[in-house]
């Protein structure tokens, strides 16, 4: 792999799209209008402010396995109107409540469980910043989540591989089709300095770029990432 590939796709995404400003708060300007609602930060690297918002960002990141994130969104603000948000509430909530508060992010079943089980170890925290391993030992949650968690929630730049970054590098003959996360994560990391504002815009860009040209009926073959000069 060439080493300033990875500079080369960020500075082409960033040019594109510009600033993402992830992980969105729900309901960050408090305007329930779901139709109306700006819930990003672009250029504001300040949140999460609080520990509610921390937890929030840890949730939507188990919410959005194998979902869009609008779901997600409606899932978080159905906890939030219910007062369901918190760790404590979570726990002693019936599980049947929770379902139906998170049914729009598919997987109910499965998601009530993993929210019930990190909800849990969250309070074991006490406030402390987990450790990957950590988060990896529990049930529901792979790297990908622990990832997104670390990056946006605690602010440790640690690099996230998601679906779309597997198809673009893929595409771009960067990598195999079966290379490993760990392999992945490692490219990146290896080739862009850790910096908390850089990881975390790296990864939104991928997804915006992946939504317009790797997502089904896209033409991946108008990827402007195509344009650029990239070796193994």
């Amino acid at each position: 792999m060439h080493t300033n590939s990875a500079e080369k796709i960020y500075t082409k995404l960033m040019n594109l799209y510009g600033p993402q400003g992830w992980w969105p708060i729900v309901n960050i300007n408090n305007n329930n209008n779901t139709n109306n609602r700006n819930d990003y930060h672009k250029n504001d690297y300040s949140y999460p402010k609080n520990g509610s918002q921390i937890f929030e960002i840890c949730i939507g990141a188990i919410l959005t396995q194998n979902t869009a994130w609008p779901n997600v969104e409606k899932s978080i603000l159905n906890l939030k109107n219910s007062n369901i948000l918190t760790p404590e509430s979570i726990i002693s909530t019936d599980t049947r409540i929770i379902k139906q508060c998170i049914r729009p992010a598919g997987y109910f079943n499965q998601k009530a469980k993993k929210l019930k089980i990190f909800s849990e170890f969250h309070l074991y925290l006490a406030g402390d910043i987990p450790s990957r391993q950590q988060l990896l030992n529990i049930w529901g949650i792979g790297p990908e989540t622990a990832d997104s968690i670390l990056l946006y929630a605690y602010k440790i730049p640690t690099f996230v591989v998601d679906a779309y970054t597997r198809r673009i590098l893929t595409e771009l003959n960067i990598i195999t089709k079966d290379e490993t996360y760990d392999n992945i994560k490692q490219f990146f990391e290896s080739n862009i300095e850790p910096d908390l504002e850089t990881y975390q815009e790296f990864h939104a860009l991928i997804v915006e770029h992946g939504k317009r040209h790797y997502s089904r009926n896209n033409n991946q073959d108008n990827c402007l990432l195509k344009t650029l000069s990239l070796h193994r």
